[in-house]
């Protein structure tokens, strides 16, 4: 007797493991080797005051120098300066992956008198790079777009005072929707253990006091395992991140290591009883970069995309409203806009004008007599001379 279950085994040749194996399960290899073609790109801002060492934390960060050809500033020329935005690019490979990362400074911040609105042009620089993202993503050719959004900003907090300063509190509160913002407590060093710890607890009191939204880290999934968890949870707890930035190398117990040299003694940077600045690099390099970039995706720039088809939206139904009243009315000239005056208060405006001159009694009598000429027919010249027409009577002879 002829078994069913050979004959299947025989005409497909392959055991149930083959069976099931399609082939999809090397999608992420196929992801993974377009990407690392393709390479990555990362746009970091670092915002605060003079003299709270970003560039050398920047610098320590990727290893690398982009303020080579910096011209410092004397105080005089500080005061002076006002708030511009300066860009540094570099190309940086590391065992084959290729990232473009862009630094955005912003020099000159928080370093004059009066420093009413001094965050406007960063908020606008960011908007900029948000407007020209969204004319690249409609328009007809998609093919190379460059994405210049701002997906990190630094904001270094000075460590001498009480907690955050009225201009922290605006910054962050003016741009928080923008952009993703992780603070730093900027030169650790001059601190001690227990000034940290109870300066990160009066900051992140304030932050939560001023309804401030930074950065929320990503919670971690049921199925991941206890060290995911346990650096994620080290991760939120470190927030503000207390930094301290070297380009210099020291010799430390026998060991070559960066840090910065004092009488009392070395501090390391890489060193985790130090500082964070292992935490802050792991964050933004191994762990949540490209979680960065998917919240700058997802959220800041969705908002900014929808706020900005609503408007326009808005505008083109205003303008179909605006031509509807002006053909109903018999108007051919546009309808001025009253300055000063809201759009609810314009558009009762011009339905009040709109009605005024419907029912304009100079206008009824001659628009009554165009109808009259257009809808009548010209009435027969009759001659007096002539002979009258004959009669229509059906009774008459030759009908």
């Amino acid at each position: 007797m002829f078994c069913t279950e050979s004959y299947k085994g025989f005409l497909f040749g392959r055991n149930d493991q083959d069976k099931e194996y399609v082939g999809f399960a090397t999608l992420p290899n196929q992801v993974h080797r377009k990407s690392v073609k393709k390479g990555f790109d990362f746009t970091l801002m670092v915002a605060g005051e003079s003299g709270l060492g970003k560039s050398t934390l920047v610098n320590s960060l990727f290893l690398t120098d982009l303020y080579k050809d910096r011209k410092l500033l004397n105080a005089e020329e500080r005061i002076t300066q006002t708030v511009e935005i300066t860009k540094h690019t570099v190309d940086i490979e590391e065992k084959g992956v290729k990232l473009k990362l862009t630094i955005v400074d912003t020099p000159g911040f928080g370093d004059a008198v009066n420093n009413t609105e001094c965050w406007k042009s960063v908020a606008d620089y960011i908007d900029q790079q948000f407007e020209q993202y969204f004319r690249d993503e409609s328009g007809l050719n998609r093919k190379n777009i460059q994405d210049n959004r701002v997906h990190c900003c630094l904001y270094f907090i000075s460590p001498f005072g009480h907690g955050l300063r009225p201009l922290d509190v605006e910054f962050m509160k003016a741009l928080h929707e923008k952009v993703n913002i992780v603070p730093v407590l900027a030169k650790a060093d001059t601190l001690t253990p227990a000034e940290v710890k109870k300066k990160k607890i009066k900051i992140r009191e304030e932050i939560e006091q001023y309804g401030i939204k930074i950065y929320q880290f990503p919670d971690c999934d049921s199925d991941e395992d206890e060290d995911f968890k346990q650096q994620d949870q080290e991760l939120k707890d470190s927030i503000p991140f207390a930094v301290i930035g070297s380009n210099t190398v020291v010799e430390a117990k026998g060991k070559r290591v960066r840090g910065r040299l004092y009488p009392w003694g070395i501090v390391e940077v890489e060193n985790p009883a130090h500082c964070d600045f292992v935490k802050l690099r792991n964050m933004l390099v191994r762990s949540h970069m490209q979680d960065l970039k998917d919240v700058t995706r997802e959220t800041h720039y969705e908002n900014y995309r929808a706020h900005c088809i609503q408007s326009m939206t808005r505008m083109v139904v205003k303008e179909r409203n605006r031509n509807k009243l002006t053909r109903e009315s018999g108007t051919d000239f546009p309808i001025p806009m009253v300055p000063g005056v809201t759009d609810t208060e314009t558009e009762k405006l011009i339905r009040e004008k709109d009605e005024e001159v419907r029912h304009s009694p100079s206008r009824e009598p001659h628009e009554q007599m165009q109808h009259h000429e257009q809808h009548s027919e010209p009435e027969p010249r009759v001659d007096p001379h002539s002979e009258p027409p004959p009669s229509a009577d059906p009774h008459s002879k030759g009908s």
